[in-house]
Order: structure tokens, then C-alpha cells, then sequence
């Protein structure tokens, strides 16, 4: 529709038109904030003070800090921010623990024998798939792991994944020992897929031109759904589509999409795909992950066509407590599950969802849009020896802008830490900067982009 065919940045000069202020002044981020429909979500998750941050220094020729003022978090693309229903969440499984002892397995709010079919609805509506699709197991890594055991099967021509270049680490390794397991040798089966010369993105015609020409050798096309390092998003349904087309099968890590862009697995037709839930989702460091298996995968028979690795959680719940040593795979993406959740992790989840539940994915990724293209409008005019390497379209880029610096990233990204500013770095000389649209403002965009100006070395040129 007009609305997503349209800049955001031209939304952006609408408003200020009709308030009759500039783009760039600091009345303009404060009418966004005030007008913001998220606004009061920030109030649902603890936002670090500079008080608490432990990098924040007085700045000689500064102001005091002020311990009681907010930070300038943009680091949801790392690590979310807790919500503050995860307290009571936790209070409230640790009450039943203590007073219920093993009968909390089956008795009280989200029994633990059963908590994780307590997040399938809610997780399934956020990813775009059916409840029966949809689990909630392990880490990202472990259900890499148990999807690709499945669903990597090198036969005749067809042995090779396809891969981004620059895949997060533990994806590369991944797919290397799966290799490896088989029998085969990484560099021969790995084709990492580059961008042209001077860029930093890959070009989604240029991927599905490589499925189309070498698809016969493909067995597998497993790529990042937002990569980490450029914050692209990539067309996951194009690609899924060519790749399938051309007989290969199609996963996704979806670890910085989860939460931050909308998804339809399902309707895509993708394979399988896993995720981690404390970027975007704000579940906790490490906490349980995710993962999605189509639904043409399951039911009778799935035994047979995928190779699964199997533990006791992936039996039928109707008879899994039988003990009787004959595994009846649950019909549902279940069966890949291993072992048993934590109800401790569980809790954080139930937590995070109820705040997707309420503002919506539709809602999020509009206003992550306009944060987005705000940030590269402040930063084009306000620091322009900082590069931005996402892609410039706003379609194809989730929350996070990564910042090219015409210096060494030591230079700058301490004195940002010393004001308050929390984002990371990849070394030699990009920073990531995601605001997150359910707790971050266009006032701490504006923050950020002023003490950034602030700090950059002078003698850039």
C-alpha cells in the first residue's frame, strides 16, 4: 500500500510540515515521542540509568552526569532490555516451585511439563506459522544443529550450502562440522556467497542468479533472515521460492528477525528455520530459543524422511511419561524437541510475548522504519564522516544501521560509552546501532546522533 511504498523519511518531513518545525531540531523528536503510539511501552521494560552503567565517566569539559537520567540504550540487536513482567513471571514460578515441589509439573499457572506449549500460539503468531510448527527448545545453535541433521542430505550432485560469505560464526561452524560429519570436506561443500567489489550487502538478484545457475549441486540454501554485521534483511520469500524451485532446501537463521521484522514462514513455504529470543525479543542472555519446521515435514511418516536426532520431550505427550522405550514421535514440530524446558526461561518468554501480544508487529516494524530512516537523516547531516553500510532502502534493512567510521572503532566507541551510549562494535570500524522500536524514542536517536558528532576525531578528512 502507499504507506510501506512510501520513504519513510517523507513521513518524517510530512510531520515536521504540518508542525511546522525542521527534521532536525530537538522539537521535532520530542512531537515524535509525544505522538508515538509505543511510547508507553518503554514503561514496560527497566531502562538502564547512566547511574548504572558501568562505563560512564565524567567527561572532562562536560556536564556532571546525572545518575538518575536515562542512558542512550541502543543495543536490542545484542541484547534486549528486560521487561519488568519477567519479575513477576519468575516470582511466580519460584512461589509454586516452593510450595508445590514435583506437583508444579502438572499443576498451577503454566505446569512444567508443559510450559513450552504454553508459548507455541503466541511465538507461532509472531514468526508467521501454524501452532503445530512452532517450538520452543535449546539455544539457536543446538536447534541449527538438530534442523540441519534432518535436513542436510547430500546425495549424488546435490551436496553443497549455500551460505552468506560473512555468516554469523557460529553458523559457519555449524554448517562445517555438519559437512564434516557426513564425511565431505567443508571447502569443497561450502559455497559462501560474497558482495560485489565495494559493497557491503549482498544483492538479492545476484543469490537467487547463483540457486538458478549451480541449483543442481545445492542441497542445501541456509542464510541469515537479517544479517548481523549489515543489518540487511534479506527477501526471504524470493529466495525460498527460487531455492525450492530449483529442488534445494531452504533454512534461515532468523536470529536478529524474530521481533524485529514481520515474518510468514508458513505462507513463504520455508523449510525450517531457528532463533534465539534475547536480541529483539528481550527474553534474557542465553535464554531458550525457538525453532519452525513446515508443516509438509511432519506428521506420518516424517520419521522416515528426516534423520532427526531424538530424546524423550519429542514422544507424544499422551504417552510419554508410559516409559516404554518406543518412540512415538509427537506429530508437531515437537518432535524435534530433546529434553525437557527450563520453567525459569519459559517464564521470560511468557513475559516477552505478552508485549508483542499487545503492540503488535505491524505496529513495531512502523514505527522501526521511521527510527531508522530519523537516524540516517540526523546522521547524514550531522556526522558526515560516519558511512552507513546497511541498505539504504528501508525495506530491506531491519532496526539496525551499521555505521562505517573513517577511523578505528577504539577511537570512538569508549568516549561513547563514557556519555551514556550503549551500542557495540565490529572490529576494525563499524558500530551497530539499533533502536528498538518498543523501548527506544526519537529523543534518544537525537541524543545519540549529537554525542556521536561530539566524539568523532576532528582530524578526519
Amino acid at each position: 500500500d502507499s504507506a510501506t511504498s512510501r520513504h519513510p523519511l517523507e513521513d518524517l518531513q510530512k510531520l515536521a510540515k504540518e508542525w511546522d518545525v525542521p527534521v532536525l531540531s530537538d522539537e521535532f523528536a520530542r512531537l515524535m515521542d509525544i505522538n508515538d503510539p509505543l511510547a508507553g511501552f518503554r514503561e514496560k521494560f527497566h531502562y538502564p540509568k547512566m547511574g548504572d552503567l558501568p562505563l560512564v565517566r565524567r567527561v572532562d569539559g562536560q556536564p556532571p552526569v546525572d545518575p538518575s537520567e536515562d542512558g542512550i540504550y541502543l543495543c536490542g540487536n545484542s541484547l534486549g532490555l528486560m521487561p519488568r513482567e519477567v519479575r513477576n513471571q519468575l516470582d511466580t514460578q519460584m512461589s509454586q516451585w516452593a510450595r508445590f515441589g514435583v506437583f508444579g509439573h502438572r499443576h498451577g499457572f503454566m505446569p512444567w511439563a508443559f510450559c513450552d506449549e504454553w508459548l507455541l500460539q503466541d511465538m507461532s503468531d509472531l514468526v508467521g506459522a501454524l501452532p503445530e510448527e512452532t517450538c520452543v527448545m535449546n539455544s539457536l545453535t543446538v536447534n541449527l544443529h538438530l534442523c540441519l541433521t534432518a535436513f542436510y542430505q547430500p546425495a549424488g550432485a546435490r551436496t553443497k550450502i549455500l551460505l552468506e560469505s560473512q555468516a554469523f560464526p557460529s553458523d559457519h561452524y555449524a554448517v562445517e562440522s555438519q559437512i564434516r560429519q557426513r564425511g565431505l570436506d567443508p571447502a569443497a561443500e561450502m559455497i559462501c556467497l560474497k558482495p560485489r567489489d565495494g559493497e557491503h550487502c549482498l544483492r538479492t538478484e545476484d543469490i537467487l542468479q547463483t540457486i538458478q545457475s549451480r541449483g543442481q549441486e545445492i542441497a542445501l540454501v541456509f542464510f541469515s533472515g537479517v544479517h548481523y554485521y549489515t543489518g540487511q534483511l534479506f527477501d526471504i520469500a524470493a529466495i525460498t521460492e527460487v531455492a525450492r524451485a530449483s529442488g534445494c532446501c531452504v533454512g534461515w537463521d532468523l536470529a536478529h528477525a524474530v521481533g524485529n521484522v514481520p515474518l510468514r514462514l508458513h505462507d513463504w513455504d520455508v523449510d525450517f528455520a531457528a532463533w534465539c529470543t534475547y536480541k529483539y525479543l528481550n527474553c534474557g542472555a542465553g535464554c531458550i530459543a525457538g525453532a519452525f519446521v513446515h508443516r509438509r515435514h511432519l506428521g506420518e511418516g516424517s520419521r522416515e524422511r528426516l534423520p532427526r536426532l531424538e530424546g524423550w520431550w519429542g514422544h507424544r505427550i499422551e504417552t510419554r511419561f508410559d516409559m516404554t522405550n518406543q518412540m512415538e514421535p509427537d506429530e508437531t514440530a515437537g518432535q524435534f524437541r530433546v529434553t525437557n524446558p527450563s520453567m525459569i526461561q519459559a517464564a521470560c518468554v511468557r513475559a516477552s510475548l505478552d508485549v508483542f501480544k499487545l503492540a503488535g508487529m505491524q505496529q513495531i516494524r512502523r514505527k522501526s522504519l521511521l527510527l531508522t530512516a530519523y537516524l540516517e537523516h540526523l546522521l547524514k547531516h550531522r556526522v558526515p564522516s560516519c558511512s552507513v553500510i546497511s541498505p539504504r532502502d528501508p525495506q530491506a534493512r531491519g532496526a539496525q544501521l551499521s555505521l562505517l567510521l573513517a577511523c578505528p572503532v577504539e577511537r570512538v566507541l569508549p568516549q561513547l560509552e563514557a556519555r551514556g551510549v550503549a551500542c557495540d562494535e565490529r572490529k576494525p570500524n563499524v558500530i551497530r546501532v539499533a533502536p528498538a522500536p518498543l523501548y527506544n524514542s526519537f529523543g534518544d536517536v537525537l541524543r545519540f546522533v549529537k554525542v556521536l558528532a561530539d566524539v568523532m576525531p576532528t582530524d578526519l578528512n
